[in-house]
């Protein structure tokens, strides 16, 4: 079996769920950026241009689309990633910024045997802009 690449914590589940009915479909982007520039970023589904050079980690909350800088992906591979929310105010554009609240990434590497699994399984998709 394949292990997921990207979950959501219950309490960053139900921020992403109240971001929707205010905002619609939403997407994140996580880059390799430093500082705030590191955090997942939430957009409005589509306000974020998504292109050939990111990967797309997977799906949370349902079925808004996780996507991930190809350079950022080669580093994390090995690593499941984790969308938290805590309280506070990230630097940036990301939706949840108002709510007094910021989504942070928790991460942990898999085992080999999900290691080998992924990798028989082959590259997650790429975005075709």
């Amino acid at each position: 079996m394949v292990p997921p690449r990207i979950l959501a914590t219950d309490a960053a589940t139900a921020m992403i769920a109240a971001l929707s009915v205010k905002h619609g479909p939403l997407m994140f982007h996580q880059s390799g950026g430093c500082c705030d520039g590191s955090a997942p970023m939430c957009y409005p589904a589509g306000e974020f241009r998504v292109g050939t050079q990111d990967v797309l980690l997977g799906r949370v909350a349902g079925d808004v689309p996780v996507w991930i800088g190809a350079a950022q992906f080669d580093y994390w591979r090995h690593t499941q990633v984790t969308i938290d929310v805590v309280p506070g105010r990230g630097a940036g554009f990301s939706l949840e910024g108002p709510e007094g609240v910021r989504f942070v990434i928790r991460s942990r590497i898999f085992t080999d045997e999900e290691a080998d699994a992924l990798e028989a399984a082959g590259d997650p998709p790429r975005g075709d802009s």
